[in-house]
């Protein structure tokens, strides 16, 4: 029903800030991430999901559409609402929990309070894949360039007969320490044997 909801932060709490849009407040649930993002007074671009039940109707805000995007596939999981979807993602920064889903890390997803170990083999079971994709967008360093050399040398990898879960890992990994395709890939080799 609602894509985003752009207004003025005139409240924050723990788990929820208050968007004034046009004189209407929207109590919107947020993520660690999202109320870390955003501060009092700041004018904003939330973007939204309403949660409709016939005894509940709550309104979940993300301050990154790449948030709101894996939000959407935990709550597409049987067993994981939207507000252990917010516990989840207020656990661990974007690129750290998609990094962990991508590379199948159980021990750093039962680190997020109230994730237990089924459910995060869940987690992974199901998104594992699409994590693997999204990772290599998320990557820092030199913004586009190295997007594109992490991209590439996962690419390399994964030609080389390496998964693409085990080629984004070790990739991220390499671009923290060296820079280059060339110097990526050499990196991975060393290191994976």
């Amino acid at each position: 029903m609602y894509s985003y909801i752009k207004g003025k932060v005139v409240d924050k709490g723990l788990g929820n800030l208050v968007v004034d849009n046009g004189g209407i407040g929207y109590d919107i649930g947020v993520s660690g991430n999202t109320l870390y993002d955003v501060g009092m007074g700041d004018e904003v671009k939330i973007y939204t999901y309403l949660y409709v039940k016939e005894d509940e109707m709550s309104l979940y805000g993300f301050s990154r559409a790449e948030e709101k995007a894996l939000f959407l596939k935990l709550i597409a999981i049987s067993g994981i609402g939207p507000k252990m979807a917010m516990q989840i993602l207020s656990g661990y920064d974007l690129k750290t929990l998609t990094l962990a889903i991508a590379s199948g890390d159980i021990k750093t997803l039962t680190k997020i309070k109230g994730l237990g170990k089924k459910t995060a083999e869940l987690i992974v079971l199901n998104l594992k894949e699409q994590a693997a994709d999204d990772a290599i967008g998320l990557e820092s360093g030199s913004e586009a360039t190295a997007d594109g050399d992490v991209a590439a040398a996962v690419f390399a990898l994964e030609s080389l007969g390496i998964s693409k879960t085990d080629a984004v890992r070790a990739a991220s990994e390499a671009a923290k320490h060296v820079v280059g395709v060339e110097n990526i890939i050499a990196y991975c080799l060393k290191n994976m044997g």
